[in-house]
């Protein structure tokens, strides 16, 4: 993580619209309300041709770009183009490697544990979800983890890939530590989290992609970029009280001051936050333990994570399975129940003054139709943000759509 000094005004009022709370959404990233916006094909040969410009040959390019791209595209900017600084600085400093040979190890035929070597997480993760697709459908199921990797992007494009293929899709992965465990007030963990998929006729699909965090570090930083104050309830500052200013947590963090994100829950054990805990060891479990990649305060810890080689690495760990529903039941039989339970949910009574209930993934699959069609919107400071890195690299600015 980058150093990061606070941008927010402190008297700014706080948005406590409890609607909006636990999912990302185009109304917090200010992207909708402003005029720039690119094309979805422009703006992925964009990110391909800058990370060019910094040694990452054009095949993994295109699969980074793809999965900065479709963050964007489904409405969830916290992990979109914004973080194409944080790869090239990563690259710079040597524990993002790109071009390396992941080393696959397949002890029965069903499982794989891959060793990325530092490389770049979209490649690997995208690598180990299409190897997990191809053993179930040999096997029934397929298990796929990874360890020495680096931040993999959105959890959901992952599983959306075996949702492809008509089949069940997990994603999970472990992060820098950013959240404090129930009852304390020091990061022991990351937002860790988990995407599940699956298949629904006359749908989109079941499209499921949480952190086990109130928010993740990600929408902590839209907050910051925009220059206004979080609810109560997302985070606490270093003496343990809740925090309004994103700036000074993400300040905190980095610093590790004291303080942070809460799981998913929040403080204590009035509202469950115990429950978004065990969700965050879990995938810690899963994703770090079992692969052999670093857990909990150990992640992106660099001493501790130092390569033989000498160089410092994160070593984030992924996990990912995918299912063959057929194995079960016939698929259009268990489709036909996914749409209907999915009709079930949408047409239950309405809470007052509520015009709909959605379904984990509609609104993401509805923006992403509508992104698709009239361009992915970015916000201004992330628009010239990325202005900046393209002159800094020789390449042209991003083309905007009129």
């Amino acid at each position: 993580m980058l150093d990061h000094q606070p941008v927010i005004n402190h008297n700014l009022t706080p948005d406590v619209d409890p609607q909006w709370t636990h999912e990302p959404n185009c109304e917090h990233c200010s992207g909708c309300d402003s005029e720039i916006s690119v094309a979805k094909a422009d703006l992925e040969a964009f990110v391909v041709g800058v990370l060019e410009k910094h040694g990452v040959g054009r095949a993994e390019g295109e699969v980074v770009a793809r999965v900065l791209v479709s963050s964007d595209l489904r409405g969830i900017p916290s992990h979109g183009v914004a973080r194409l600084g944080r790869y090239l600085a990563g690259i710079g400093t040597g524990f993002i490697v790109p071009g390396v040979e992941p080393e696959v190890v397949e002890p029965v035929p069903a499982i794989a544990v891959i060793d990325a070597k530092n490389g770049l997480g979209q490649v690997v993760s995208e690598l180990a979800m299409d190897l997990a697709i191809a053993k179930a459908k040999t096997n029934g199921i397929g298990m796929v983890t990874v360890k020495n990797s680096n931040h993999y992007g959105i959890a959901g494009y992952y599983a959306l890939k075996a949702l492809d293929q008509r089949m069940i899709g997990v994603s999970m992965t472990n992060a820098a530590p950013l959240v404090v465990p129930t009852f304390g007030r020091q990061v022991m963990f990351g937002t860790n989290p988990i995407a599940f998929a699956a298949p629904a006729s006359n749908h989109p699909g079941f499209m499921l992609d949480t952190a086990t965090s109130v928010v993740p570090r990600g929408k902590l930083e839209v907050y910051d970029r925009n220059r206004t104050q979080m609810p109560p309830g997302w985070a606490m500052d270093q003496d343990g009280y809740d925090a309004l200013n994103p700036g000074l947590v993400l300040r905190n963090l980095v610093e590790r001051a004291g303080g942070g994100i809460l799981p998913l829950g929040g403080r204590g054990e009035l509202h469950s936050g115990y429950k978004g805990y065990g969700l965050a060891v879990m995938v810690d479990v899963l994703c770090g333990v079992l692969s052999g990649a670093a857990y909990g305060p150990f992640v992106y810890d660099m001493k501790r994570n130092e390569q033989k080689t000498g160089v410092a690495a994160p070593n984030v760990g992924h996990f990912f399975m995918a299912i063959d529903i057929e194995r079960f039941m016939p698929l259009d039989e268990f489709e036909a129940r996914m749409a209907e339970y999915i009709d079930v949910l949408r047409d239950g009574e309405k809470a007052l003054d509520q015009e709909r209930i959605y379904v984990h993934g509609e609104k993401e699959f509805e923006k992403a139709a509508c992104h698709a069609k009239c361009g992915v919107p970015l916000a201004k400071n992330v628009f010239e943000n990325l202005c900046t890195i393209a002159k800094q690299c020789g390449h042209a600015a991003p083309v905007t759509r009129a």
